[in-house]
């Protein structure tokens, strides 16, 4: 296959995240009313994106907690304390509905503050709803949960293999959670010390100040100081940080990471219970002719044939998991410019690799062969493509969030994504496409919305 040929697949890049677009059928003011004849390769391509039932997230061997219901329940708390946070650095927290509290103040970020579950567990919630204010600033986009137990590589670049070393990166972050892994095991030790030793075992003696050194919320992660930046702090509780580990022995070091990883095995339990579900399309394709109107018949056409969205979204949840550069030019969001220099892929993978939290080292409960032996050529400026499941209640696209509407992006992918001034060699050229064909895309884009997880996961469940 021609990388070109990815060309409004890897459309879907940029799907990540949202639409105005209505769920119900609709067709575009100038098309005609006429549903398409589909070919006996169009229709094996789309049962191919609507199996029947769809799959449930394969076995997890990286975490033995992955599919124990007491670990979900328990993920579930995590997922919505904010009291393992640190201090708000940045001076846009301010304490209004596009902030998550005001500059100082900590105990304020959640894992729910930047995976919202009323949007679909992406964030509409700051200003723009592009790229997500925590603690700080981030330079991406918070991508959505739902589906995400089918991937293997995480994040936009895959520097994350597995669900429960990726926690590692918001608690680490002073511009997310800007927090410590010395902290939450504390935090944990004292609000949850009962549940988690019921699944994971005794926990190491937190309490004990000569041994671990106490931290408290102000203490954690990056000090605020008048006219410093987080990106000048040194984490505070960080392994190696002689201000808060000095004394402590490389085995108590580890003690600490053990309890973040299962924190991270808790969390990742109850994030693969979050799915999109089936859609209109699902009953089309199950014989209910009227579930589909003759644009979005038309769209699905497209999308396995003309617009070759298939060759990169494919499978039941219209994602090849792969990494593609589709040569897209930082523009400006939210109230920052983006990185202009953001190596996608290239060092997120480069990331994964040396990882010693990575599926390959000793916290993993087994290797499934997830993490590849190297870095690809072509990974530079490349990013993973989304699922398409529920991608048109999302609030923004692309992995910075900079297009707004899915006609965007399907317009980008039209013209074959921006001429220069991004990194890399761009995967996509331009497409015959009309704006009526275009639309029919986007139409048939909104055929994918699902009723979204259970109610009760969606919820804070209670006190600690």
């Amino acid at each position: 296959m021609r990388r070109a040929d990815c060309a409004l697949a890897v459309a879907c890049l940029a799907l990540a995240c949202g639409s105005n677009q209505p769920s119900g059928a609709s067709e575009p003011a100038d098309s005609a009313d006429t549903p398409p004849t589909f070919t006996d390769a169009e229709l094996s391509e789309l049962r191919k994106l609507s199996p029947g039932d769809l799959p449930a997230p394969p076995p997890d061997a990286t975490n033995r907690f992955a599919d124990d219901p007491k670990a979900a329940a328990l993920g579930q708390r995590f997922f919505f304390d904010p009291s393992f946070s640190g201090a708000l650095l940045d001076g846009d927290n301010d304490g209004t509905v596009n902030a998550l509290g005001a500059q100082g103040e900590t105990g304020k970020v959640s894992c729910a503050g930047c995976h919202v579950p009323e949007a679909g567990f992406s964030d509409h919630r700051t200003l723009g709803k592009q790229i997500s204010l925590g603690a700080g600033w981030g330079k991406r986009k918070s991508p959505s949960l739902l589906d995400i137990g089918q991937a293997r590589l995480l994040m936009w670049d895959g520097r994350h293999d597995t669900l429960y070393n990726q926690p590692f990166g918001p608690v680490e972050s002073p511009v997310e959670m800007n927090s410590s892994r010395l902290y939450v095991a504390q935090r944990i030790f004292a609000s949850y010390r009962a549940d988690y030793e019921a699944l994971f075992g005794p926990m190491p003696p937190l309490d004990d100040a000569e041994r671990f050194p106490p931290l408290g919320a102000e203490l954690t992660g990056c000090e605020l100081r008048r006219g410093d930046s987080s990106s000048d702090c040194v984490l505070r509780g960080a392994p190696g940080d002689q201000a808060e580990y000095d004394g402590m022995s490389a085995a108590d070091q580890d003690a600490v990471t053990q309890v973040i990883v299962n924190f991270g095995k808790a969390l990742g339990a109850y994030e693969r219970l979050l799915e999109c579900g089936p859609g209109r399309f699902d009953d089309w394709m199950a014989g209910d002719e009227a579930a589909l109107s003759a644009s979005e018949q038309r769209g699905a056409q497209l999308f396995v044939g003309a617009g070759q969205c298939v060759r990169c979204h494919s499978g039941p949840f219209l994602s090849d998991q792969q990494f593609h550069n589709v040569g897209l030019r930082p523009t400006p969001v939210a109230v920052v410019f983006i990185d202009q220099n953001d190596s996608g892929a290239s060092l997120g993978l480069a990331a994964a690799l040396a990882d010693p939290l990575n599926s390959r080292g000793k916290f993993s409960d087994g290797d499934d062969g997830r993490l590849p032996t190297s870095v690809a050529s072509g990974m530079l400026g490349a990013f993973r493509t989304p699922t398409l499941r529920c991608v048109s209640g999302r609030p923004s696209f692309m992995h910075t969030g900079q297009l707004r509407t899915l006609a965007d992006v399907v317009a980008f992918f039209t013209r074959g994504g921006d001429h220069f001034g991004f990194l890399g060699v761009k995967e996509i050229t331009a497409l015959p496409l009309t704006l009526a064909q275009e639309q029919d895309l986007v139409a048939f884009l909104g055929t994918l919305e699902g009723p979204g997880p259970a109610a009760e996961l969606l919820v804070d469940p209670g006190p600690r």
